[in-house]
């Protein structure tokens, strides 16, 4: 079989139940048409932190391993949580590169130690530095969609542009990297690695995709949640069998709220939902580059979230709701929302309960895959991708004596 192209997709916080074809009151029709063409695995986890996440799923080893057992803004004194990608991993680029493969990324790297975040200091945990042809990306983690700091192009501070928001310039960019190598490189396989910061907070979204959604939660978490349990029941994502996990303790009760919280809760969900669906139209952008360029059939598209819903709430900026969405404001949709995000599970990001380690996975291949529009209950983990797609790419891992194997 002809190895594939390879394009990976993580987003940021998003919870297990969020997308349409997860039973999902979000819109998201690019997904689910790819969960259509393909399989959805239902028992699919994650490492239940953005850095953790990321340095699995780039290096095929546990996150202690590679160095990022927690965060990168500090260094706790040992190998396991220095907070920086080490020296005794490859990459996923690493090992492609050589096999013969253009690889590129565009997005949030998120795990180079934050005292390395400057142009004049070590890069040796950057992008282009780990295997990686092209970069476009935020070398930090969660920060403004109009105005983000540390906005990279290869190794080299760059500006936002005008009409700027930073989920279209990720798939923008994401679908350049695909035409370029197209036109430079056409009998080569690649990678690319799209790392959306969607729909971390702060909530930031166009005015236009918010007002798509605004009235659309009013109903309320409980009710809400109720609903897509019935629904992923009904779709074959749970089994009849499973209860759905009482509201959480911190979570009031909808009906106890009065009629302006109930509106403000509405336009948090609202925007929030409008950064997925932004996300969703950008990977849409991705695969029709890909049709265009001839691409679509021979390329392995998987997309997960590096955790389960986010239950942090960071008041920062204006606090007045008629600025939300905008650079005026920092907030999130809160803990009652992530509540639903995670359905049917309990906890949330940073917890290793369900409702913090389980994600979506959409697996899409149409010359691969013969399967389509099923559910597959196996269990897999982050972990699993890299040695998966070193296997199809023909690619080996190197051996040495630092280096963890895979």
């Amino acid at each position: 079989m002809k190895r594939p192209n390879i394009v990976l997709v993580l987003v940021d916080d998003s919870g297990y139940s969020d997308l349409g074809c997860y039973g999902g009151d979000i819109e998201t029709p690019h997904l689910d048409a790819l969960a259509d063409g393909g399989v959805r695995f239902t028992h699919f986890y994650n490492t239940a932190r953005c850095c953790p996440a990321r340095a699995c799923l780039l290096t095929g080893l546990y996150p202690h391993q590679a160095g990022m057992g927690w965060m990168t803004i500090t260094d706790l004194g040992n190998d396991g949580y220095a907070g920086d990608l080490n020296d005794r991993c490859r990459t996923i680029a690493e090992c492609l590169a050589p096999a013969g493969y253009g690889t590129y990324i565009s997005g949030k790297w998120h795990i180079t130690h934050s005292s390395k975040i400057q142009p004049e200091g070590p890069m040796d945990s950057w992008p282009r530095q780990r295997g990686f042809d092209r970069y476009y990306g935020t070398l930090d983690g969660a920060g403004s969609y109009w105005t983000p700091h540390t906005l990279m192009r290869d190794n080299e501070p760059t500006e936002w542009g005008d009409d700027f928001y930073y989920t279209d310039a990720i798939s923008d960019n994401a679908c350049g990297f695909v035409r370029d190598h197209c036109a430079t490189r056409p009998d080569d396989p690649f990678l690319l690695y799209v790392a959306y910061t969607a729909p971390h907070w702060p909530i930031h979204a166009r005015p236009e995709d918010i007002a798509h959604y605004r009235g659309r939660f009013r109903q309320g978490w409980d009710v809400m949640r109720a609903e897509k349990h019935r629904r992923m029941i009904q779709m074959g994502i749970l089994d009849p069998h499973w209860g759905l996990s009482e509201r959480d303790e911190e979570v009031p009760a909808w009906d106890s709220l009065s009629a302006k919280e109930q509106d403000v809760y509405d336009l948090r969900m609202s925007i929030y939902a409008a950064q997925v669906t932004s996300m969703d139209r950008g990977i849409g952008q991705i695969a029709e580059t890909l049709r265009e360029t001839e691409r679509y059939d021979d390329t392995l598209i998987l997309f997960i979230s590096d955790n389960g819903g986010c239950h942090e709430e960071p008041h920062r900026g204006s606090q007045d709701p008629s600025t939300f969405g905008s650079d005026e404001s920092f907030e999130s949709y809160g803990r009652p929302w992530a509540n639903v995000s995670n359905v049917p599970f309990r906890l949330f990001k940073s917890w290793v309960h369900e409702g913090g380690i389980a994600t979506p996975l959409i697996a899409h291949w149409p010359e691969g895959i013969e399967r389509q529009g099923v559910f597959e209950a196996q269990p897999a983990h982050l972990i699993d991708i890299m040695p998966t797609c070193l296997e199809l790419a023909g690619a080996s891992y190197p051996d040495g004596e630092r280096l963890h194997p895979l």
